[in-house]
């Protein structure tokens, strides 16, 4: 059988006809079949290749050129998404195409961030907090201390109020007076109502005596009414008069040095509310005055049963003098004058 029969299957040599030398094509054309063929059957390399040949040179500055190393390694990898990001990311800045709006860079790897502002005392310099420490020491200390002397004031008796009952006295009195008469079993039922009277020498060298001045009926009326009394018109006069009634023996005797500030106390009250209701007359100067108390029982409702005494029980001071405090306040009148004089 010969072996150049064209219709024989079996294959062709470099010598047949259709191969490289044979008499149908010329050595050229074979060479171009030949290199053409992987294009024929589609391989990406060779495809791609021509691809990257046909793409314009651009020219390479730092940041594009970081970029292409980041893609090639990114093909290198295997990924080629990736490296395709990436170079699409590098083509934009190699073109100059400006940052997206509003893209805010992160902050360097390892950058402090500013410490937050300082408040309340950590504000201040060292030397003012210690200031500030030591003077909230203190007040503390005060305000245990005096809770303290309270408590042992209202205290039963006990060891400490018998040792050291004078130096709770002396911080109380008369400030800080407590009582539980709100809270006791038979609370205060009595209205008390103080009165004062004086003796006046007048400019004509007399003495006369003033009438009874009602006091508690004085501060009931400036109390009536008045949405805001003072602390004055509600308890000065009454805590004075409970302090010298709680200070005295049966006698009108003072006992101890508490009984003498009591009646020093009542002195001053009177002068005051006698000055201002102008008891001593033009020219008049007040030199004793005389105090009494007028309590009554205060009714029980009928479904008590209980049956009190309507009857007032009057209770009258002696006299005293006050040309100690006449003396004090002439002093104070003439210091001021003379002050008004020198200034005009």
């Amino acid at each position: 059988m010969d072996a150049y029969d064209k219709g024989s299957d079996a294959r062709r040599g470099q010598d047949g006809p259709g191969g490289p030398g044979g008499p149908d094509r010329p050595d050229g054309e074979a060479d171009a079949v030949e290199t053409t063929a992987p294009e024929a059957d589609g391989a990406p390399e060779a495809a791609g290749a021509r691809e990257a040949a046909e793409v314009p040179e651009v020219a390479v500055v730092p940041e594009a050129a970081g970029t292409a190393e980041v893609a090639g390694a990114a093909e290198a990898a295997g990924a080629p998404e990736a490296a395709g990001a990436a170079e699409a990311a590098g083509a934009a800045e190699a073109a100059g195409a400006p940052e997206a709006a509003g893209a805010v860079r992160p902050a360097p790897l390892g950058t402090a961030q500013p410490p937050a502002p300082r408040t309340g005392v950590a504000a201040l310099s060292p030397r003012y907090q210690v200031g500030a420490v030591v003077a909230l020491a203190v007040v503390a200390v005060a305000v245990c201390a005096h809770i303290g002397m309270v408590f042992l004031h209202l205290a039963p008796s006990n060891t400490l109020t018998k040792q050291h009952g004078d130096v709770v006295d002396e911080w109380v009195f008369p400030e800080f007076e407590q009582n539980w008469k709100l809270f006791a079993p038979n609370p205060l039922q009595q209205n008390v109502s103080v009165q004062v009277r004086a003796e006046v020498s007048t400019a004509d060298g007399e003495i006369r005596t003033t009438g009874w001045y009602d006091l508690s009926a004085e501060d009931g009326r400036a109390i009536d009414g008045n949405p805001l009394p003072s602390h004055t018109q509600q308890n000065e006069l009454r805590r004075a008069w409970d302090f010298f009634v709680a200070s005295h023996d049966s006698d009108d005797r003072p006992v101890g040095l508490r009984g003498t500030l009591s009646e020093t106390y009542l002195r001053r009250i009177a002068l005051l509310r006698l000055d201002r209701d102008g008891a001593a007359g033009p020219g008049g100067v007040v030199e004793r005055v005389q105090y009494r108390s007028r309590t009554t029982n205060v009714e029980p409702p009928p479904w008590s049963g209980e049956k009190v005494s309507d009857r007032p029980t009057v209770r009258e001071l002696p006299w005293w003098s006050v040309s100690a405090e006449t003396r004090g306040a002439k002093s104070g009148q003439a210091g001021q004058a003379a002050r008004e004089g020198g200034a005009a």
